[in-house]
């Protein structure tokens, strides 16, 4: 890593900072592979002699350029080499640049593990590159990978949580949360633990788990946009839960979804600043400023709705006669309107059981009555379904035939059969906009 961050910083024109990363990819080497130092090295001593070189610093350049030709010549040929651990090496280097890269830095770690069948190191890589590259549900291939990866080297905890997530791709959640719970407790402060941890959370639904890691990530890493990006993603998610709940819940819990609102926004910002693409993050805030607006929405116009809901039954009774007990205002005692009623509107109700506020498919306006129900509560797709059934209803009598673009044959039979009982049947009555 700190090898390709002495590259970033030389593209930069921060040569001294290149440096100093080189310095520290020496020290690592050193701390972690004290016995292949001078092979492990390789990489690091060309990188010193590139950046001296290009800041016309030609004598310490040469000093590295001879230090990796006594290597080579050491193990193979003046300034080129084979050995598992550079091909080890490339393949770090090219999963750090992610993407396309991942199959090339496959084939290295296959090349390194040729030489050396049972290198944790290399195990781990390999697993690594197939965990991206298996990225479809049906295919198993990265699992065995992973699994015999984790035998190798049972304390690389970042292995166990991508074989958890594999495993929760392919509906064994309960097998692979075991492995996240061991990762956290012995790497709790392991940043790449802690973000795909939280993505396992995330996808299991426990939102809450999963801003806790999230969050803990930032301590570590607190100029990290793609985390803020991942925090806002997480508090719209937990809007979403709220609004699955159905439209009273919802409404019981008004201030608690602007508050998740406002910090999913705050985030989604914060992410901006920290360097996210704003197209990434645009998407995400216009999402956001829709769900808040639609809360507002609903805030002002669902008594109205409501009281429109009773009218259009009460209109119904005036035009048809009342009727002491029918099912259609035992479905509307179940709609209370928090607004005083007119006396004209006035329609006794109190909340029915879930049977008892069943509303028969033949009531008359049943299906547009259902659907303005289905509309209050938020389920457009099933408004539209109870909307377009209605309308076939109203039109099944029609000489063009066009009922049978909105109602299936059975019931198209059903009302042709009831065509004849009354002028009624076929009278098209006008609805309230919905």
């Amino acid at each position: 890593m700190y090898n390709l961050l002495a590259y970033i910083k030389h593209l930069g024109g921060q040569n001294e900072a290149a440096l100093e990363c080189l310095r520290q990819a020496e020290e690592l080497i050193q701390r972690e592979h004290a016995d292949q130092a001078e092979i492990r090295s390789v990489v690091t001593w060309g990188n010193y002699a590139w950046v001296y070189y290009h800041m016309g610093r030609l004598s310490e350049a040469q000093v590295y350029v001879d230090k990796v030709k006594h290597v080579c010549e050491k193990f193979s040929n003046p300034y080129s080499m084979e050995c598992p651990e550079l091909d080890c090496e490339e393949g770090w280097t090219l999963l750090q640049c992610g993407g396309k890269r991942n199959e090339r830095a496959k084939v290295y770690f296959e090349k390194a593990l040729e030489e050396k069948p049972n290198n944790p190191e290399f195990s781990s890589g390999l697993a690594i590159a197939m965990y991206r590259l298996d990225d479809k549900p049906q295919k198993q291939f990265s699992v065995s990978v992973l699994k015999q990866a984790i035998e190798l080297n049972p304390d690389n905890q970042y292995v166990k949580v991508l074989l958890a997530l594999k495993l929760q791709k392919i509906n064994k959640e309960t097998e692979g949360e075991p492995l996240v719970v061991e990762a956290l407790e012995k790497a709790p402060c392991q940043t790449d633990v802690l973000h795909s941890a939280a993505k396992f959370y995330q996808k299991k639904g426990d939102i809450d788990k999963a801003i806790e890691l999230f969050q803990k990530a930032l301590e570590s890493m607190p100029n990290n946009c793609y985390l803020y990006h991942q925090i806002s993603h997480c508090y719209r998610e937990k809007v979403k839960q709220f609004q699955n709940t159905g439209y009273s819940e919802a409404c019981r819990n008004r201030d608690k979804v602007e508050e998740l609102i406002k910090y999913a926004m705050d985030y989604s910002n914060k992410a901006i600043e920290k360097g996210l693409s704003p197209l990434c993050a645009s998407s995400d805030l216009t999402e956001v400023e829709r769900e808040r607006d639609q809360i507002a929405v609903n805030k002002e116009c669902s008594d109205t709705e409501r009281k429109q809901l009773h009218q259009c039954y009460y209109n119904f009774q005036e035009n048809h006669g009342k009727s002491e007990d029918t099912p259609v205002q035992h479905y509307l005692k179940g709609l209370p309107i928090s607004t005083k009623s007119t006396e004209k509107e006035k329609m006794e109700y109190q909340p029915q059981n879930a049977a008892e506020n069943q509303l028969p498919q033949n009531a008359p306006n049943s299906w547009y009555l259902q659907g303005l129900t289905h509309k209050l509560n938020g389920d457009l797709l099933q408004a539209a379904e109870c909307f377009e059934k209605e309308l076939g209803h109203l039109l099944r009598n029609s000489p063009l035939g066009i009922s049978s673009f909105f109602l299936p044959a059975s019931e198209l039979e059903e009302g042709s059969e009831e065509a004849g009982q009354g002028a009624d049947s076929s009278t098209l009555r006008e609805l309230p906009d919905p």
